[in-house]
């Protein structure tokens, strides 16, 4: 008598389906990027000189000489690093937020609502490369803001409130204001970036059934509750995942300081010590998504 062939769970279903969507990231990405990746590691401990005659480059050992040169000798990339870890750790939680706070307005029934979400989602379509060729290269844009920094120091709104504000440079209130009105100031970027999360989340919000919400109404749940027991612990496993698309996103941008100084490096030629600042730029990526996952994922609550 012939086995009866074992009939797979929903789970191994779902994760076959998976393994299939990611099949051509993880066949691209063993076929085009492990070798350049071991060459650029490579590279970051070794003396590279450009050599036509031997095929491109000849490399020497080193040791650690390029990552001591980048922490200990360079006058910009540790500054930079700081600069953009710092920046990293505004920007990324007012990304969430506000991300999230759009996809709740999205996922309401009113008018016009597809068109709403079509315009939020626009910015990560042009920002693919018209936007950033107008940002970068405006030079109406850039005659403009130097005319603003000859006849002012800081004539925005968040400065003359600044100004009003905050009355001590080494006061408490003073970092405080500090904080808000550099997320205030960063408005523009925040919105631009948020395009993706604003989906997920939306898709998440889309998965909590409609029952929930009508027994907690009937048990006598405001909507303040509902938000708090029901809507966020059910949206938790995307907050994840957008937190660490949005830390990746933000140190992936083209008008970071660190990725232009390792530009800047490649472009004179110096590919022992751009592989090294890479490689330093990538493990503390690493070691910064490691640590916020591992704070999230304790709280993330994952529906059965």
């Amino acid at each position: 008598m012939a086995r009866r062939k074992k009939k797979k769970t929903l789970a191994q279903k779902n994760a076959i389906a998976g393994y299939l969507f990611i099949a051509p990231f993880i066949l691209g990405f063993v076929l085009f990027m492990v070798l350049p990746l071991a060459q650029s590691l490579r590279m970051s401990f070794s003396d590279v000189t450009p050599d036509p005659s031997a095929g491109g480059v000849v490399m020497t050992w080193a040791g650690i000489k390029n990552f001591r040169n980048a922490f200990m000798v360079d006058k910009d990339f540790v500054p930079y690093l700081i600069k953009e870890l710092l920046k990293m750790a505004s920007n990324v939680p007012a990304t969430l937020i506000f991300s999230f706070f759009i996809a709740l307005l999205l996922n309401q029934n009113f008018k016009g609502r597809g068109a709403v979400r079509a315009i939020f989602f626009l910015p990560v379509i042009l920002s693919s490369g018209v936007i950033v060729g107008l940002e970068t290269n405006n030079s109406l844009l850039k005659d403009m803001q130097e005319v603003i920094e000859h006849t002012s120091n800081d004539s925005s709104v968040t400065g003359v409130l600044e100004s009003i504000l905050v009355t001590s440079e080494s006061s408490p209130l003073a970092t405080m204001f500090d904080y808000v009105f550099r997320i205030i100031n960063s408005v523009y970027d925040i919105a631009i970036a948020s395009g993706i999360q604003i989906i997920i989340f939306l898709s998440g919000l889309q998965t909590i059934s409609p029952s929930m919400f009508e027994a907690a109404k009937i048990e006598g749940c405001t909507a303040w509750e509902s938000f708090w027991k029901i809507t966020l612990p059910m949206v938790s496993s995307m907050i994840l995942v957008n937190l660490v698309y949005t830390v990746i996103d933000f140190f992936l941008k083209s008008d970071n300081t660190v990725m232009e100084k390792i530009s800047e490096e490649v472009g004179q030629l110096k590919y022992g010590f751009s592989s090294a600042m890479a490689w330093i730029y990538f493990l503390c990526v690493i070691l910064v998504l490691g640590i916020v996952s591992l704070i999230i994922s304790r709280k993330v609550y994952y529906y059965e």
